[in-house]
């Protein structure tokens, strides 16, 4: 295996507004990268290039840039805060040798920076903390450090301390010998002596613990994911920034490949230009890409050729025509890639974890009629560039609906169709993404034998499942009667049969057993099974009829202690789930679970009631039971499989 020491894949991880985008442009202006310093308030940094970026003063993309520091070479993907673009961050999580999670020393840990880093956690990613504006007033780094030992890990290790926090005058004194001090402070060797066996033994026998083997350890500590440095700073006023960036490089892993092994890679993102199509963000884990390499994409027939290979920098790029194990580039030529994809093999490609999911669908209108082909494309566009907006084009009825995470995420794709595609466009009224269930136990049948060609019989057993159990599919009938390769299209076929149940939603919390059927020695073909399970699975729902799930918000509220009877009174008109507060100085916090449904302007109202002083985050909990009368159907989107002749001849393209 190739040792590629000298790389090293980084991503800047925060809730919004901690100042990642700040502390990435310092990095860039110290590497001599940048000539001057990019301001996210002037609208002027290199990563948030795009005009409702600019506007906003908020990521909406992740970004990649390259430089080089102390003989390393730091990849950087910079990405976005808010939780509507979520789905941008799990992607170039995939990417990364290690992580940077950005924590507001004046905010703390919220809600997002929980969920990141738990993210983190499962994806084994050694991950270090950068505790950003402790010039900020009212900073208690004190309170700061006790929630971060208890909220996130108590393994993190402070490198460094803190005086006159709070004020400009803030200063920082590092406690690890490597990293600036004297001598690493006692206190901070005994953590990381602990941590490994024999310099403990070493310790307790009263022998000196050198430097280097204190460095050793902590490297092999990061690495194992048993310990997260802490280092402290100011993006504002250049405070810190070099000693984190010194760290970067001393302290985390760097990128491991082998270039003689099968290519094996993942995009993580994809942007579109007007003259080459398509670029590609690539992290390569083995193997290498050269110009006019041709690439086989996951679910595609037909091979692609590579058009060029750049280093990216923001708006600005270089043609380096290779990319080797370990690196990150930008692969042109690619014209059916998809955020996401997984390039050659699979094997170090680590499962993508959910930080959110979408919970609104809406229709998206163009203002002219003229218009629909132009925003039929741009939609698609902007779906290879974010699949998790699930385009679905109804083209009998001119229709486009997509699915969102929250209402920022809409008025930028507004912005984004004004800007990048020259289209004005209207959005319906965003309508709460439920989901189906059984309401009760009972059988699916189908016998798909007319007009032959075809033969397909099959019938299913339907229950519902525990909450949060999703789809849960086994067969028990023999190959005698239906052979393997037909059970496969069978089993292929439930995802997709669920997609739409009786009331218009995605089907989940199922238990789906194949109990009977038949295939045709002469006239079975695998397709005649893809037609019979949608028509049974949807006869099954009919007869036992679904009850809707609605989508829950666990939220935490922080306000002024004298209107809590307000909040938990306005809570509780909004079907809201509140346990008990909990008293910090002047402040109460209360948390619990919310619908969707009733919550999607309740920051807006949080804010009257508590005259601007309340703060309301929120994450995605889970789908539960959405009591009688308050849900929503919609109607069945194309050619229900309840409609059997109509449904078979679409199937059989008899007709469009």
């Amino acid at each position: 295996m190739e040792d590629l020491q000298q790389i090293i894949n980084i991503g800047i991880v925060a809730h919004v507004d901690a100042g990642k985008t700040s502390l990435t442009e310092h990095f860039l202006y110290k590497s001599g990268l940048t000539r001057s310093l990019g301001s996210v308030d002037k609208g002027t940094s290199q990563t948030d290039w795009l005009p409702i970026e600019k506007e906003r003063g908020i990521s909406v993309r992740s970004a990649s840039a390259s430089f080089d520091w102390k003989n390393t070479r730091i990849n950087l993907i910079d990405t976005p805060g808010h939780i509507d673009f979520a789905a941008e961050v799990e992607r170039s999580l995939l990417a990364l040798d290690a992580a940077i999670l950005v924590v507001s020393a004046a905010e703390g840990v919220q809600a997002h920076t929980e969920t990141l880093w738990n993210a983190l956690q499962k994806l084994q990613t050694p991950t270090m903390l950068f505790v950003n504006k402790i010039d900020r007033e009212g900073t208690e780094l004190q309170q700061l450090t006790e929630d971060m030992l208890s909220d996130l890990s108590p393994d993190l290790l402070f490198l460094q301390s803190v005086t006159l926090e709070g004020s400009s005058e803030a200063s920082i004194i590092p406690l690890l010998e490597s990293l600036g001090a004297k001598q690493t402070h006692p206190a901070l060797a005994e953590q990381i002596i602990s941590k490994d066996d024999r310099l403990l033994m070493k310790f307790l026998d009263d022998k000196v613990v050198s430097e280097k083997e204190l460095l050793i350890a902590l490297t092999s500590q990061i690495s194992n994911m048993k310990a997260f440095p802490v280092l402290f700073g100011s993006a504002k006023f250049d405070l810190g920034i070099e000693t984190l960036l010194d760290a970067i490089c001393l302290l985390l892993p760097k990128a491991q490949g082998d270039i003689s092994k099968p290519v094996s890679g993942i995009v993580f993102k994809v942007e579109h230009d007007k003259q080459v199509g398509r670029i590609a963000s690539i992290r390569l884990f083995d193997g290498s890409l050269k110009n006019r390499d041709t690439i086989q994409l996951p679910g595609r027939e037909s091979t692609e050729k590579v058009s060029q290979i750049r280093k990216l920098q923001g708006q600005k790029f270089e043609d380096v025509g290779t990319l080797s194990a370990g690196d990150i580039g930008a692969v042109c030529g690619l014209s059916e890639v998809r955020a996401g994809d997984i390039i050659g093999e699979q094997e170090k490609i680590r499962p993508k974890v959910q930080l959110n999911t979408a919970l609104l669908t809406l229709q998206v209108l163009p203002d002219k009629e003229e218009d629909y082909p132009a925003l039929v494309s741009a939609l698609q566009q902007l779906t290879a560039e974010d699949p998790a907006l699930e385009l679905l084009w109804l083209r009998e009825e001119r229709a486009l609906h997509i699915r969102i995470m929250g209402l920022i995420q809409l008025e930028v794709m507004g912005a984004m169709l004004a800007d990048r595609f020259g289209l004005k466009v209207s959005f319906s009224e965003p309508t709460v993404i439920y989901r189906e269930t059984p309401a009760t136990t009972g059988e699916g049948f189908d016998a798909y034998t007319m007009p032959k060609p075809c033969w397909a019989v099959v019938r299913f057993l339907i229950e519902p499942g525990a909450r949060g159990s999703g789809v849960s599919y086994h067969s028990e009938v023999g190959v005698n009667a239906i052979a393997n390769k037909y059970q496969n299209e069978v089993e292929r076929t439930i995802p997709l049969a669920l997609q739409q149940g009786i009331q218009g939603w995605e089907v989940t919390d199922v238990n789906i057993t194949l109990i009977g059927g038949e295939d045709h020695v002469m006239h079975s073909r695998p397709g005649d099974f893809a037609i019979a399970t949608p028509m049974a699975i949807m006869n099954g729902l009919d007869k036992i009829g679904t009850k809707l799930l609605e989508p829950m918000l666990e939220f935490t509220i922080t306000a002024p202690e004298e209107q809590l009877g307000k909040v938990v009174g306005s809570l509780t008109q909004l079907r809201a789930t509140v346990e008990a507060p909990s008293i910090k100085g002047n402040k109460f916090v209360i948390s619990g679970q919310i619908p969707v449904a009733t919550s999607l302007d309740y920051a807006v109202k949080l804010s009257a009631l508590t005259t601007g002083k309340g703060k309301f985050v929120s994450r995605f909990g889970g789908y539960a039971d959405c009591p009688e009368g308050l849900g929503k159907s919609i109607p069945y989107r194309g050619i229900s499989p309840l409609d059997r002749s109509k449904y078979i001849l679409k199937a059989r393209k008899a007709i469009q």
